[in-house]
């Protein structure tokens, strides 16, 4: 990452430098930085690289690979970042500080790689009262259960949540120490496959609540409009080959992550990859079930009666579809 280069930028455009720029403005940057973390809806942005789709719409992208999440999220809000790949949720924490962000692609909703697992002796929501739940706190896995709970006239009250990372949640799963956890992918099919557990609930049951986006500073929209609709046309291109080509699509995939070709499989399927029609939809009018702006209440519920943000968001404001919508058309 060159962020010390984009700190010392910050620093230089004092005063007098800014005359100067003025007179003598500086070339833009030859590539937008887009960070990517590990995420299968992510990590098919390598598929448009390798495949040379940037190339072939005239997107000049620097993909920049971070192996933990939030750091990406705090890389885009500090501006080290041109444009990041994060979810809904936790866009809207910045947006509520003021910072200029705008999210302009889905690139996909979990459906079925988010579950919340019990055993055999849970038949029902109503089984689940004062059982200990394992998961990760304040995560997508908390918003899924405290969502699943009021869709079965419950609250988080009801049960006992046990603040595990994923990986312990679904070893005190299977090791019997807790009554269920809420988790992803690879441990919902590792439990699946174990024998111990099955999904009471999943992301595939709130389609749309769980978006994962394209979200970029706004500064840098305004400077490389025409790289951010190539990215676009480039995933366009990149989730026909996943949806058309899809072992081929893997073997790109699982070498980003590490992972075994046969090992990554299991995320297709619980990963609705966005074409344009879902995009189109995603943008549009709230009174549509994936629409962002639909969904944008339920997620910020969640994060107010948590504290995971202060203040409110002009939801409208953090969305722009113009680009979806130019490309669409021009089709």
């Amino acid at each position: 990452m060159s962020s010390l280069f984009a700190h010392a930028l910050r620093r230089f455009l004092a005063f007098p430098a800014l005359i100067g720029l003025f007179l003598f403005p500086l070339p833009s940057p030859a590539e937008i930085k887009i960070g990517v973390s590990d995420w299968p809806g992510w990590v098919a942005w390598y598929v448009a690289e390798k495949n040379g789709y940037f190339k072939k719409h005239g997107a000049k992208v620097k993909l920049v690979w971070f192996a933990n999440y939030t750091d990406s999220i705090s890389a885009l809000s500090a501006g080290q970042l041109d444009g990041n790949c994060q979810t809904w949720s936790d866009t809207m924490a910045p947006l509520a500080k003021g910072i200029p962000l705008k999210a302009i692609l889905v690139n996909d909703n979990s459906a079925g790689n988010d579950a919340l697992m019990v055993s055999s002796k849970i038949k029902s929501f109503a089984d689940l009262k004062g059982k200990k739940i394992a998961l990760e706190q304040f995560s997508v896995s908390h918003f899924l259960l405290v969502t699943a709970l009021a869709k079965n006239g419950m609250t988080q009250a009801d049960v006992e949540i046990v603040n595990l990372s994923a990986g312990d949640a679904a070893a005190a799963f299977l090791s019997g120490r807790v009554d269920a956890t809420v988790v992803w992918n690879p441990w919902v099919n590792k439990i699946e496959l174990s024998g111990k557990g099955k999904a009471l609930f999943s992301s595939k049951d709130i389609p749309g609540l769980i978006p994962d986006l394209l979200v970029v500073q706004e500064k840098s929209l305004a400077a490389h409009r025409k790289d951010f609709l190539g990215m676009i046309e480039s995933w366009y291109d990149a989730e026909t080959f996943i949806r058309e080509h899809p072992d081929q699509a893997v073997k790109i995939m699982s070498k980003v992550v590490g992972l075994k070709t046969d090992e990554y499989k299991i995320f297709l399927p619980g990963t609705k990859f966005f074409a344009e029609a879902d995009n189109l939809e995603a943008f549009g009018q709230p009174d549509q079930s994936r629409s962002l702006l639909n969904v944008a209440p339920a997620i910020s519920d969640f994060l107010l009666d948590n504290r995971l943000m202060e203040g409110t968001v002009d939801f409208a404001q953090g969305v722009d579809g113009s680009l979806i919508k130019e490309i669409a058309d021009k089709r």
